[in-house]
């Protein structure tokens, strides 16, 4: 099974997360494996840190719910919340199979959030500027929730675009980059 996980700053955190950051990549590094893709989400400037992204097959919620609370950062305070949703690779592979790279032009994470249960969504047929695309799903996996996306864009109404004019509750659109060490 496939999860998104996304822990989001508590404010003030920078200094305990930037003291916690080899014990983070460390942490990790144990799920090397098992990573589709992860990274640092950022405020609109692009430079203040929002949260963290990290998208792995791990196998049941109980150990997606552990991989997330037994983060050092977690147990430390550092994040205000963590979202862990039930989510599907529809690409079929990872952030370093991307062909663009990890590093180079901007990138975004991209949450279209649902209207309402069991709406549906659409893959988008051009797909090289995506580094990571899936449903968020319930936890039976079984109801559309909205969707999360990676993607290189050249700005942030470009990335935006990668969810089609659909019908979306909310939508949000952050900086990214390729995380980790791997």
């Amino acid at each position: 099974m496939e999860f998104f996980v996304y822990h989001r700053d508590r404010v003030g955190s920078l200094a305990l997360r930037q003291a916690l950051l080899e014990d983070h990549w460390s942490y990790m590094d144990g799920f090397a494996a098992e990573l589709i893709a992860r990274g640092p989400v950022f405020e609109a400037d692009g430079e203040s840190l929002r949260g963290s992204v990290h998208i792995a097959e791990l196998p049941d919620p109980a150990a997606a719910w552990a991989f997330a609370c037994e983060e050092p950062g977690y147990q430390a305070g550092a994040y205000r919340d963590v979202m862990v949703r039930r989510w599907r690779n529809e690409l079929g592979r990872t952030m370093w199979d991307f062909a663009g790279g990890l590093t180079g032009e901007d990138r975004y994470l991209v949450l279209g959030l649902g209207p309402e249960a069991g709406a549906r969504y659409a893959v988008p047929a051009e797909r090289e500027e995506l580094l990571a695309f899936g449903p968020l799903l319930s936890d039976d996996g079984e109801t559309w929730l909205g969707t999360a996306a990676l993607v290189r864009a050249p700005d942030a109404e470009a990335a935006r675009g990668v969810l089609g004019a659909g019908p979306w509750a909310q939508v949000e659109v952050y900086p990214w980059e390729c995380g980790g060490r791997r």
